[in-house]
């Protein structure tokens, strides 16, 4: 099991100093307040620091220096705290000691690719259901935005302990699917010289027709004569099914993997469909009007009662969504659920919140994440896309052009709640301009310096960490320290978005440590310090790979 984390241990630390002033009658407080401890910016201030005695004073009516300099007096130093120091105008500043920073290289080295794993949701089974695009076309960019987002925060409640499925829910029933079947047989039709209408608002891409001369090729012309509603079934499930695979191939393509692909059709086909509508109607949210079938979803609070089922007898999207989530948290028991929607899905929220909790689950188990949109651009001119005509720009060009590092770095540095700018010249630049660059080439120059030492044959292994003394030394291990905190953190609120900059802050922790620090020396004398510097620069490539692993990143040796 992963180590307390230190800033967990501060915490106790501050709790016991507060539980001791209470007791010598310094303070009279009735509950034991939240205790936050946190990093300093300035690292003249320690390392970890507690506004606690500023927010105790007016509740306490004592000046929080006071408070402060009391708390500082019950807090013991040791192996891992070097001195505690009331600050004004009320904090508490810890400060680590230099010999457990030094030691905390043998534990990465040791911890290797577990570096960074916690232990906070050991136990816990928990879905994200991400891009499930509609299996109408290839995946654009403003869907690859929430595919990275869904693929890295998976990454990250793994390293948090979570047991994750990753899922896609293929939307393969509805009136959107039967467009495209008729748009690809009316393609298909084209193609040996038929006269085929496309339907109003079919699906108008170049990728339509390529699909369509791709079945003729492989099917050839069984499907001209055939009645068209078994055409129509039969050449929209090859079409369906050869659009999933190119989805997959896609997302394959910037290392964003599933564990399920489900099947919308297969809620009705099972019988969880009319499960779920049945427990809403035992449950009376579900009322009859206009000739409609309505969930009554303002009796949970939201802003008006929604359609499940169309005057036609067609479910609506929204309908299937309930049942999809009825299957999610009763009929595979996951614990929490996170949703990752485009912006066009935001006003979705509520009703599907209020269909949750009608459906006897808590509703806070489920969390929906919105990936606002994205604007490319080429220097100073906007890319433009448009799904419907098929002049978009896709998932495999955006990968083709920039790269899959690029693509996952720059859409996860954002986010998700703003819109965002990908620019494509700053994602090619091979300086340290671009930030994808500036931290790949760290990791580099970390495998470089490694290399060399084997090259001359050098054994760190017995390398004294408590040479490493100087600050660039220990502001790296520091650095480095803060992985564990984050992942946890992370967890916690569901935002991999700090990952890439915590990665730049690793990065220059590192680049200035090399900038002042001679790693190996040809001066036999320096044998002992090129040794204890190897030690650290192992440890510090473990954490880059860590990083960019969890960002679904490569660590390249060279560059």
């Amino acid at each position: 099991m992963p180590a307390p984390l230190l800033i967990e241990t501060i915490q106790q630390l501050v709790a016991q100093a507060l539980e001791k002033s209470r007791a010598e009658g310094l303070l009279q407080l009735e509950t034991m307040p939240e205790i936050q401890v946190e990093r300093p910016g300035n690292s003249d201030h320690g390392d970890f620091a507690t506004n606690l005695p500023l927010r105790l004073a007016r509740a306490t009516r004592i000046n929080p220096l006071e408070l402060a300099q009391a708390l500082a007096a019950n807090i013991p130093t040791g192996d891992v705290i070097d001195r505690v120091e009331a600050a004004p105008p009320g904090f508490v500043n810890f400060y680590l000691k230099d010999s457990w920073l030094q030691q905390q290289v043998e534990t990465v080295r040791q911890a290797g690719n577990t570096f960074g794993n916690v232990d906070s949701g050991v136990g816990r089974k928990t879905m994200i259901e991400f891009v499930s695009v509609n299996p109408t076309g290839p995946v654009h960019v403003g869907h690859t935005r929430g595919a990275v987002l869904g693929s890295a925060l998976a990454n990250v409640l793994e390293a948090a302990g979570y047991d994750v499925t990753r899922e896609y829910y293929v939307n393969d029933a509805g009136n959107q699917m039967q467009l495209f079947y008729r748009s690809v047989l009316a393609r298909y039709k084209e193609s040996f010289g038929r006269e085929s209408d496309m339907p109003e608002n079919g699906y108008q891409g170049d990728y339509i027709a390529d699909l369509a001369k791709e079945i003729a090729d492989a099917e050839g012309e069984r499907f001209l004569d055939m009645e068209e509603d078994q055409a129509l079934r039969e050449i929209g499930d090859i079409g369906r099914e050869k659009m999933v695979g190119l989805i997959k191939d896609d997302l394959t393509g910037i290392g964003v993997e599933f564990d399920n692909w489900f099947s919308e059709r297969t809620l009705f086909q099972q019988g969880e469909y009319d499960t779920a509508m049945d427990l809403l109607r035992e449950k009376d949210y579900l009322s009859e009007r206009d000739e409609a079938l309505w969930f009554d979803s303002t009796k949970l609070g939201d802003e008006k009662d929604n359609v499940v089922v169309r005057s036609t007898g067609e479910p609506t999207y929204f309908a299937s969504d309930i049942a999809y989530h009825y299957n999610k948290f009763v009929g595979r028991g996951y614990d929490s659920v996170v949703d990752i929607w485009g912006a066009d899905h935001q006003g979705h929220v509520p009703r599907m919140k209020a269909a949750v909790e009608a459906l006897g689950i808590e509703p806070e188990r489920l969390t929906v994440l919105i990936s606002q949109m994205v604007t490319l651009r080429r220097g100073a001119d906007v890319v433009r896309a448009s799904k419907r005509t098929g002049d978009f720009v896709t998932l495999r060009e955006l990968a083709e052009e920039v790269g899959q590092d690029a693509c996952r770095y720059f859409f996860l540095a954002r986010t998700p709640s703003t819109q965002m700018e990908f620019d494509l010249e700053l994602a090619k630049k091979e300086s340290a301009e671009n930030p994808v660059y500036y931290v790949q080439y760290a990791h580099a120059r970390n495998a470089s310096i490694l290399a060399l030492a084997r090259e001359k044959n050098i054994d760190w292994s017995n390398g004294d960490v408590g040479l490493l003394t100087t600050s660039s030394e220990l502001d790296l291990v520091r650095a480095m320290l803060r992985l564990p905190e984050l992942i946890d953190q992370m967890a916690a609120t569901l935002e991999p978005h700090h990952l890439p900059h915590y990665t730049l802050d690793l990065a220059n922790a590192f680049h200035a440590f090399y900038e002042n620090c001679r790693v190996v020396s040809s001066n036999e004398e320096d044998n002992a310090m090129t040794a204890a510097r190897l030690k650290l620069v192992e440890s510090a490539q473990i954490v880059f790979r860590r990083s960019l692993e969890l960002m679904g990143m490569s660590a390249p040796e060279r560059m």
